[in-house]
């Protein structure tokens, strides 16, 4: 038995849309048991944004859930709820946040070079406030115009979808620890390892000049947007 339920993303409470993107929203995807062993293990950065994942920055508990949430088996589960065919077969690239700061979160799309994206929240709790709640989006201009609920990152929250040209997303500027794993299968790996690069080059620049990074994104507006 693993930490992650393939069956638990057929559950009948899941939200499942295919318009205007292809998307899902799964509640209570990990067990309660792993809650201690999953905190403990979680990586503690110093600095805020999405990092590559590194084996030697987690415990053995991140790293099996890692291992799980990168299985072909677990891929082709989402894929095949997504409507994406033979996701398991493509290059993924994992990313791991404990923190932000006001400048994360504006309106995107993703990458054309991503194919699905997931995420994974690890908090145990969140405050009672929309800030850094995940929005799935009908427009690139409008926080506000939601096409589903918003998604509170809380424990065993699992959300995914599908890159398209409209798949707009992000969430209202928020600073503090706010804990996810994201998974993105990716076209090739030459865009896996220019990613991997490029995150590595970010961690360095923050935790060099993080105060500057936290003082661009200090006056972020809520529809704030950086279409990829």
């Amino acid at each position: 038995m693993g930490i992650l339920s393939i069956d638990g993303l057929a559950r009948g409470d899941i939200v499942l849309r295919r318009e205007p993107f292809a998307f899902l929203v799964a509640t209570q995807q990990l067990p309660d048991t792993e809650r201690t062993a999953l905190a403990r293990d979680f990586p503690r950065y110093g600095n805020a944004g999405f990092f590559p994942h590194e084996a030697g920055d987690c415990g053995p508990a991140i790293n099996a859930l890692i291992d799980e949430l990168v299985s072909p088996a677990f891929a082709d589960a989402v894929g095949e709820r997504l409507g994406i065919a033979g996701l398991g077969a493509r290059p993924s690239l994992v990313t791991i946040c404990q923190s932000l700061n006001r400048r994360h979160g504006t309106i995107h799309t993703d990458s054309r070079s991503k194919i699905a994206t997931a995420l994974l929240y690890l908090n145990e709790d969140w405050p009672d406030t929309s800030a850094g709640c995940l929005r799935f989006l009908a427009r690139q201009d409008s926080i506000d115009d939601l096409v589903s609920p918003e998604v509170r990152p809380v424990y065993g929250t699992f959300v995914a979808f599908g890159r398209a040209d409209n798949s707009f997303h992000g969430h209202l500027p928020f600073e503090g620890e706010r804990r996810v794993i994201q998974v993105a299968w990716l076209t090739s790996e030459d865009e896996k390892l220019r990613k991997t690069k490029r995150g590595k080059f970010s961690r360095l620049f923050k935790k060099l000049f993080g105060a500057i990074d936290r003082r661009i994104g200090a006056k972020r507006r809520d529809d704030a947007a950086h279409l990829d």
